[in-house]
């Protein structure tokens, strides 16, 4: 591709975007990247994909997989690094700047793709392909398939006002999206500007607060965040995004939102959803009640003490700070005793420890890889034999400029060129971990180790993909399938031989207590109740939203449509007065924000595969290495090259039991 110059200042220079990056790896060479860079390189790599597809269209052989579908998954190189490199910084180095940049080429990327998604005559090349796939592997099978799908759920069949309207829709739904996770971003740090905390220290700051009336006024600005009616509200954002999610599926025949998503999923429709999440509800409630019950002895005893007036009961501003101490008290575990053995360091040399032990990868710091933040860092992973895995970016901090959270991405993803060139993915863990004082160095409570081994987890399904097309490998997997191998990796964060590794206090370098590791694998239980709970709860909140008809969600005006239909509900699921769902609405960022709509389901779906999967390592031995290699060989390598539950089944022998997941989590 020829370069092509870029004026961005007095002095003219070449837009780091359109020319090779000659730096270790291929990696993005950040610090040449001016914000200015990032619109000429869009505008240039939507030009590029349009022409991408032209040519495919104007192909006169015959339609065949190599000269339609593989040629499709590899059209839009140049955009493809773009947006690589913007939305990842979008996400955790987010300024006014690149803001206005977001809010700017965000409709011009759903309006290109909805030009290439409603094309007839591309499309009826694809349909060619994928009527006569015999003969083709099944990895060019199943990204054949996805493609036809992608066409067919993009609205290609639709007529021409129903195009018209369809593209129109989902042009207004990628700037609503948009524009709720910079509003959540801005109450983020009203937040923190109020309470003093930044929303990631929520939990483990209640668990420990005494005053009740502080907990009770951070309990209120983190449970209202974007329900304020100020600038940052995002009530009229949620409503006008669910009716034209309805509308949207309707066009293209289904009843509701919630049937459209589930429709190529492994679930496959809302009622198998409902039914799922209803059992789990409803376990998760019985074992909430007990809770409730130990933590009101440790509150009565605070009332006989004079602490608390007469008659005072558990509420939701309550439950981390008397849970916290029921569990001291039951496990004689104290988070202040666990965390100067989990710094972050240290964690970091847990992960990569059991990834070595496990899958025979190999990790080192990659020192001449530059990283776009001064807190991250770069690491190379090899496999045994030498070769590179991918290149690997952790940004583990907290700052204002990051959204909350923790996710996976991709810089760039694996696929094989047509000249045989394995190229090799460069993938990010980005968390919002409270970052080292002058007093002290970043130490994680026990949830944040997990976090961190389930942020790890996606990156190896990232990394260890072997397949030779984008469109399926790595975590190209449906939603309620991706969330196995996130889930899968936390079982290793606390296994005795992978602890006595990495877990040493962070003053005296003396490895982990046998019995303090024995105390919080015993309180992994702990809680779930209210864990498994508020998940639950926001599970089902999702679904009900979504199973709403265009007409039934017609009748949601206001801001107090949305919250009556919260407290609905909640009622409705048994979700008790003392626990709110893990999100409420205008700050559900999984499902108005990201890609979890109608799929937040999917952690606690995954989390059946993963825990049925983890009974044969135990059966079979933890660290068996023939076990642990099919693993990688049968899902790590295979991303979505196959369908999940033929996956599945090849590795258990069985579907998946989902009382498997009440048990692992102490419910059943």
């Amino acid at each position: 591709m020829a370069a092509i110059a870029a004026c961005t200042s007095k002095t003219e220079r070449t837009n780091p975007f359109f020319e090779e990056w000659d730096t270790p790896y291929g990696t993005a060479p950040f610090s040449k990247i001016e914000v200015s860079d990032y619109m000429p390189a869009f505008q240039e790599g939507i030009a590029q994909q349009k022409a991408d597809i032209e040519a495919i269209i104007a192909c006169e052989e015959a339609p065949t997989f190599e000269n339609t579908v593989a040629a499709y998954d590899r059209s839009g190189e140049l955009l493809a690094r773009v947006s690589g490199v913007f939305f990842n910084l979008a996400e955790s180095d987010s300024t006014p700047e690149m803001q206005a940049i977001e809010e700017e080429v965000t409709p011009l990327l759903t309006a290109a793709e909805n030009e290439i998604m409603m094309n007839p005559d591309l499309f009826a090349r694809v349909k060619a392909v994928y009527e006569n796939m015999d003969g083709l592997t099944r990895e060019q099978q199943m990204l054949t398939k996805n493609l036809y799908e992608a066409f067919q759920r993009n609205g290609v069949g639709l007529d021409e006002a129903g195009k018209a309207r369809f593209a129109e829709i989902n042009t207004r739904l990628a700037s609503l999206s948009q524009k709720f996770g910079q509003n959540l971003l801005a109450e983020n740090n009203a937040f923190k500007a109020e309470i003093g905390i930044t929303v990631s220290e929520y939990p483990s700051w209640m668990a420990t607060c005494e005053d009740r009336a502080l907990r009770e006024k951070a309990f209120y600005a983190y449970s209202s965040r974007g329900n304020h009616g100020n600038e940052n509200d995002n009530n009229e954002i949620v409503l006008e995004t669910m009716k034209l999610r309805a509308e949207r599926s309707k066009l293209l025949g289904f009843d509701s939102f919630a049937a459209f998503q589930l429709d190529n999923k492994m679930a496959g429709d809302p009622a198998t959803v409902d039914a799922f999440l209803a059992k789990i509800m409803d376990a998760s409630m019985v074992k909430a009640k007990e809770e409730i019950k130990d933590m009101q002895q440790v509150m009565d005893e605070d009332i006989a003490a004079g602490l608390l007036p007469k008659g005072s009961k558990i509420q939701p501003w309550d439950w981390f700070y008397y849970a916290e101490k029921v569990r001291a008290r039951k496990f004689a575990l104290d988070e202040n005793l666990t965390k100067p053995y989990f710094q972050i360091d240290s964690v970091k040399k847990g992960l990569f420890f059991a990834a070595h032990k496990l899958y025979g990868v190999n990790i080192e710091e990659a020192p001449d890889v530059e990283v776009y933040n001064p807190v991250a860092k770069a690491y190379k992973l090899t496999d045994a034999d030498g070769s590179l895995i991918g290149i690997f970016y952790c940004d583990y901090f907290s700052r204002e400029t990051k959204r909350s959270g923790a996710w996976m991405n991709n810089f760039r993803d694996q696929y094989v060129t047509p000249e045989g060139e394995d190229v090799r993915p460069v993938i990010v863990n980005v968390c919002n971990f409270p970052p080292a004082t002058e007093e002290m160095p970043s130490l994680l409570t026990v949830d944040e180790v997990q976090t961190a081994f389930h942020e790890f987890g996606h990156a190896l399904h990232g990394f260890l993909t072997k397949c030779h097309y984008k469109g399926v490998s790595g975590t190209s997997v449906t939603r309620d399938f991706v969330e196995m191998f996130s889930q899968f990796n936390e079982n290793w964060a606390f296994q005795p031989e992978i602890l006595a590794q990495y877990a040493n206090h962070y003053q005296t370098g003396e490895p982990i207590p046998a019995e303090l590791v024995e105390k919080i694998n015993n309180s992994l239980k702990f809680n779930q109740g209210f864990m498994t709970g508020e998940l639950c709860a926001a599970s089902i909140l999702d679904m009900k939203w979504h199973e709403l008809s265009v007409d039934e969600v017609a009748k949601f005006q206001t801001a107090q449509d949305i919250r009556d239909f919260e407290t609905k509900v909640c009622k409705e699921m048994g979700l008790i007065d003392e626990i709110i769902p893990r999100y409420r609405t205008s700050y559900f960022n999984h499902i108005f924000g990201s890609g979890y709509s109608a799929g937040y389901y999917g952690y606690l779906w995954s989390e059946v595969l993963d825990v049925d999967a983890f009974e044969r390592f135990k059966r079979e031995g933890l660290f068996n290495p023939e076990i642990s290699m099919q693993f990688r060989r049968t899902f790590l390598e295979k991303g979505g090259s196959e369908e999940p539950m033929v996956l599945y089944r090849s590795f258990t022998g069985a579907d998946p039991n989902p009382d498997a997941l009440l048990r692992a989590r102490g419910l059943k």
